[in-house]
């Protein structure tokens, strides 16, 4: 019996009781006030003249007013790029230490985010709370004795320019209290391994030497270490490697599509919960085990408006015009995808992240993510979210009793007309023909728009299979493989032309 679990689980209980927050339209006006308040004397602030938006009566709709929109590409050249020259006050009080490398799906060149100490010490309060919340769930006590694998990217950080350099998770990593070293796996010697290979078969190595109750990364970057693992051991499950491992915080992409091929994982119950960690910050995390949604961490260092996700608000590159509606947290409606734009402590200031979320639960501030501004496949007015894409795979595994762990697809012209060009990593037996049509199907009933578009210009679904580990190749051929990393759901015509060469060529 675990002697140090019940006093940790009884500590996180009074710690929730005392700092849970509740009304998150206050908690939220309190946020923006203390960004504008913080950054008023700064080279932006001066410009949009926060002073006079903090002495309005309706200080929300004042700063949506004085302040545009800004993706990254824009902030970065009119505003971060002289902070990164080395001028200080820039966007935030000071300079950051740290710059965040972005490792996501779009984009030619990696993007750097500043990285403030609030941001950090915003996204420290943001891992407790995460953990705090544990204890809503029905979870062994042994759990909260066990030490925790954080699988993300290395914590060799990279100092450039007087800046250290490297992506969110590695930066996280690498602030982690002294006191907890003892509990945090695989240690900062492996966790600073820059080669992916090298650092999952030395985890795989140490794997019998740790008693890991909690595991914490990407979904597909964990499934390949745990394989590793159960390889490197001859085993049938992880549970004969960590018997304790009870719980999984998956992010960066819905876990749905992905629940089947972990379950043959594991021979014990594992409880996932899904968090939202994103190079701009900690955005949310799941808070009970009666819902998957994750609820926005609204008492931190992040301001957060929402643009309705409608097609004559968004440009063909995903960015929002300039006059689009803004709803603030007092204003949102359930069900409905909205872009998320974010203000923050490291001087993101109406930042469009990229994401798009919809809220499943306005008072508890509950979301899901549903896509990527980006990533909405909509060229003949199907608008199909992510989301809505992951459900079908979903339901297309459960009905043929197979693992699809990832997927791509993209609109394509065939003899002038537009198909979706589906490929599936899959070792199922059943046809292509037969998943295209069902896909199709499921995705009819799901979402009226695509069915609309079905009887007029989408002419053709096609399905193609591949082999899981295509799509880990095909990130490893373009130099992003790693804990953060995440496949392109949706690919615009010429990146899909190089994916359709690239799969031909193996």
């Amino acid at each position: 019996m675990a002697l140090l679990g019940p006093i940790i689980k009884t500590a996180l209980q009074i710690r929730e009781t005392f700092t849970a927050s509740t009304n998150h339209i206050e908690a939220q006006s309190d946020v923006l006030k203390h960004l504008l308040s913080k950054a008023k004397h700064t080279s932006f602030g001066l410009y949009h003249d926060f002073e006079s938006v903090l002495n309005e009566d309706d200080v929300e709709h004042a700063f949506a007013k004085a302040v545009p929109f800004y993706d990254y590409h824009k902030m970065d050249e009119q505003w971060w790029s002289r902070m990164k020259d080395g001028k200080p006050n820039i966007a935030w009080p000071g300079s950051p230490k740290f710059l965040a490398r972005s490792s996501g799906t779009t984009g030619k060149k990696s993007k750097t985010i500043p990285v403030s100490d609030e941001m950090i010490e915003a996204i420290k309060a943001a891992g407790t709370k995460q953990v705090s919340a544990l204890i809503n769930f029905d979870l062994p006590t042994e759990v909260f004795e066990s030490e925790v694998l954080a699988l993300g990217s290395s914590t060799d950080l990279s100092n450039e320019n007087g800046f250290t350099i490297g992506e969110i998770s590695g930066i996280a990593a690498s602030n982690i209290p002294e006191f907890l070293d003892s509990f945090y796996r695989p240690g900062k010697e492996i966790s600073a391994i820059e080669d992916w290979d090298e650092r999952v078969q030395r985890i795989a190595e140490e794997a019998k030497n740790w008693d890991i109750g909690m595991l914490s990364g990407i979904p597909s970057w964990i499934e390949m270490m745990l394989k590793k693992v159960m390889e490197f051991h001859n085993v049938d499950s992880i549970h004969e490697i960590w018997p304790n491992l009870s719980v999984y915080t998956s992010g960066g992409v819905a876990f749905g599509p992905y629940r089947s091929s972990f379950e043959k994982l594991f021979t014990k119950p594992v409880q996932i919960v899904d968090t939202y960690l994103a190079s701009e910050g900690f955005i949310a995390c799941q808070q009970r085990p009666e819902t998957n949604s994750m609820q926005l961490i609204t008492d931190g260092g992040i301001y957060y408006e929402f643009v309705p996700f409608k097609p004559e608000y968004v440009e063909q590159d995903g960015s929002i015009v300039s006059d689009a509606p803004v709803k603030t947290m007092a204003e949102v409606e359930p069900d409905v995808d909205y872009a998320l734009i974010i203000s923050t402590v490291s001087g993101a200031w109406r930042y469009l992240i990229g994401d798009t979320i919809k809220f499943t639960d306005v008072a508890r501030a509950e979301i899901k993510i549903t896509g990527r501004t980006k990533f909405f496949l909509n060229v003949v007015g199907s608008q199909l979210s992510v989301l809505k894409m992951e459900t079908a795979i979903t339901e297309l595994q459960e009905k043929f009793n197979t693992c699809i762990t990832e997927f791509t697809v993209s609109a394509k012209k065939i003899d002038g007309e537009f198909h979706h060009v589906w490929y599936l990593g899959t070792d199922t037996e059943t046809s292509d023909n037969e998943l295209a049509t069902d896909l199709d199907q499921l995705l009819q009933d799901a979402n009226k728009n695509y069915k609309v578009a079905r009887s007029k210009a989408l002419k053709g679904v096609t399905v193609n299979k591949v082999k899981p580990d295509v799509f880990a190749q095909w990130n490893d051929h373009n130099k992003k493989k790693g804990g953060q990393v995440k496949m392109e759901k949706v690919m615009d015509e010429e990146k899909f032309e190089k994916w359709e060469a690239f799969v031909k060529s193996l």
